[in-house]
């Protein structure tokens, strides 16, 4: 049977001194700490059989990937179902106690955390993130591929392909800066899922998405 490994790999620290959340806002860069993780995971990965290299359009996503598809001389593709979430907070501090939470005109948001109601669907996130993996699985047949994404998409495909409610505490999540979601597969089925945190570990409830 033929074993081929899709590593989720969540993008490293991003320059937000303002501490908004930036979602999709383009122009968020990866910080100097970002740079220097986004080089580590490249050499982690040095030896592995790599053969496909896929990041979500944003930039720091991209700026993630490209030291690992030059390591291994291949070309950086994009596909646009490895985006952040959507979320109508998008441009805003949402730190419980502060900023956009503690205005009522944002409380009709909140009425449905299990859909969840401020943003995109958990399971049209799920959806489109597990079509790219297949898409990436279809590609490094045999090999290895890498897709880089955001905490939130990845947490969310993870849950979904291990059957779990995709409702969530945030503070939970296992998924650090610059860390590894690896799915195993054996032809097409899904066989494990590890993780692991070339960088270390970071804490879940600053926003780095």
């Amino acid at each position: 049977m033929t074993r081929t490994v899709v590593h989720l790999l969540r993008h490293g620290e991003v320059h937000n001194p303002t501490g908004i959340l930036y979602g999709r806002i383009p122009g968020f860069r990866l910080s100097e700490r970002g740079v220097k993780q986004a080089l580590t995971v490249a050499e982690s990965l040095a030896e592995n059989d790599i053969v496909h290299v896929v990041a979500s359009p944003l930039e720091r996503a991209q700026q993630t990937a490209a030291p690992i598809a030059d390591s291994h001389r291949l070309e950086l593709a994009t596909d646009e179902r490895l985006i952040e979430a959507d979320n109508q907070f998008e441009g805003l501090k949402v730190a419980v106690g502060d900023g956009a939470l503690r205005s009522p005109q944002h409380w009709p948001k909140l009425v449905n955390p299990f859909k969840p109601s401020w943003g995109e669907p958990y399971i049209e996130i799920a959806h489109r993130m597990f079509g790219a993996v297949q898409k990436a699985r279809a590609e490094a047949e045999g090999h290895e591929a890498v897709c880089v994404s955001h905490q939130l998409p990845i947490w969310t495909v993870r849950r979904f392909l291990e059957g779990k409610r995709m409702w969530h505490d945030p503070r939970k999540r296992e998924c650090s800066l610059a860390s590894l979601t690896s799915l195993i597969f054996e032809g097409e089925q899904l066989v494990r899922i590890a993780y692991s945190e070339p960088v270390g570990a970071t804490n879940p409830r600053v926003t780095g998405a």
